[in-house]
């Protein structure tokens, strides 16, 4: 009977209870939108930083760590490349020539990272080829070819067919250069890492620079499912137990690389449960508001339901199932719509080619597609009822403060 009672009474002042509905429907759709975007953003950084930058897993020399000097090869690089194509939750694996350089052209200069790479490997670890927007991706038949990020052949004013002008120290420590083709012209998202980043042949780089073509200073290995970095991870130290013991290699997850990366991803998650925290405790007071103004304009009747024998903990409990009903209504309409928005943008992805240069100015996509966990719908929903009940507890009480004689008398 209670909660009839509470359910009827909610629909009394329907303007009111619905310009509360309408407003917690209104904050979750925001914390959930806000929420989605902020996931999805970090999802796409971090997709993209797998995908083009860091794989899921590199194994280096540790002193190449520490100056990037193309003299501290991996040990056996062919070897562990077979062993590690072997693990059923590894896609692909790639040996690389790393070596930090001078790309020039007759007008300009930049610093950049020399990538040389095995084509066939490459194409299972890197997404790069997908982002070839001119020309062509390395060939095997190709003369010294050379694929540029769009940012940096802006800034060295070349073209397809130009040449690139590589300056490097090879093996002995002296300074050499080499000229490469462009054959294509890649654009990710991430404008700093188009700037500073040339790929070419491994045989190409290796003939240049004066190292055998079997060696290799990285491995840098892609996995099927990023959930599956860990795990990976503890087999390579296992399976290279010796080599990782004596620090002849170091084994890092792509969080370990970029550990700033990392961070920003869970914090995007926090700031989404403070958003929706935050929009939370702000309907709170509505929601007081609304029951003290429900409380005051039922003086006389709640006097009388007192007088009729209705005992102080059954007002108490009628006036915070209205606002639970009035809470978790609004809060249900909220969670649908967000699910359907959520969806939309998750499948279709949010248009920002507006702010595209600014985005990518920081490694971010034009287009983003929203995510957000079924643990946040759940959360949102448990963190209304909690709201509501403790918003509920001023006006209950404020209800049982009354006393049946005068409250009768009270002229509504």
């Amino acid at each position: 009977m209670l909660f009839a009672i509470a359910w009827r009474n909610l629909w009394r002042n329907k303007l009111r209870s619905s310009v509360i509905f309408v407003s917690i429907a209104v904050g979750i759709i925001g914390a959930v939108f806000s929420g989605g975007f902020m996931a999805g953003m970090a999802d796409q950084r971090e997709d993209a930083a797998i995908a083009n930058e860091v794989s899921n897993i590199q194994i280096h020399n540790p002193e190449f760590l520490l100056n990037e000097e193309a003299r501290y090869m991996v040990p056996e690089a062919r070897e562990k490349v077979r062993e590690i194509k072997r693990i059923p939750q590894v896609k692909g694996v790639s040996d690389r020539l790393k070596i930090t350089g001078m790309a020039a052209s007759a007008n300009a200069g930049a610093g950049v990272t020399i990538r040389g790479v095995n084509i066939a490997q490459e194409l299972k670890v890197s997404d790069i080829n997908q982002y070839v927007i001119h020309g062509t991706y390395l060939a095997q038949d190709d003369k010294f070819p050379a694929v540029i990020g769009q940012k940096l052949s802006h800034k060295l004013d070349l073209g397809l067919g130009d040449k690139i002008i590589i300056t490097l120290s090879d093996s002995s420590g002296t300074i050499t250069s080499g000229a490469f083709t462009i054959v294509g012209i890649y654009k990710t998202s991430n404008n700093q890492f188009d700037e500073s980043n040339v790929f070419v042949k491994k045989s190409d780089l290796a003939k240049l620079v004066g190292y055998p073509v079997s060696d290799g200073n990285e491995i840098a290995i892609r996995l099927h499912s990023n959930l599956d970095t860990p795990m990976v991870v503890e087999k390579l130290n296992k399976m290279m137990a010796g080599e990782v013991q004596s620090k002849e290699i170091i084994i890092q997850s792509w969080d370990q690389i970029q550990p700033l990366l990392k961070s920003m991803v869970a914090m995007m998650d926090y700031f989404s449960y403070l958003f929706l925290i935050i929009i939370m405790a702000a309907l709170a007071f509505a929601i007081i508001n609304t029951m003290l103004m429900a409380v005051m304009e039922r003086t006389r009747e709640i006097g009388m339901l007192m007088a009729l024998g209705m005992n102080k903990k059954k007002i108490f409990n009628m006036i915070l199932l209205e606002t639970i009903f009035l809470s978790v209504i609004g809060a249900l309409v909220g969670l649908g719509i967000s699910m359907l928005v959520v969806h939309y943008f998750a499948t279709y992805g949010l248009d920002l080619t507006h702010t595209a240069s600014g985005l990518n100015a920081f490694g971010y996509s034009a287009r983003i597609f929203f995510r957000v966990n079924n643990g946040f719908y759940l959360t949102s929903l448990i963190l209304v009822v909690i709201i509501a009940i403790i918003s509920g507890i001023s006006p209950a009480l404020k209800a049982l403060k009354l006393q049946p004689a005068t409250a009768i008398r009270e002229n509504n």
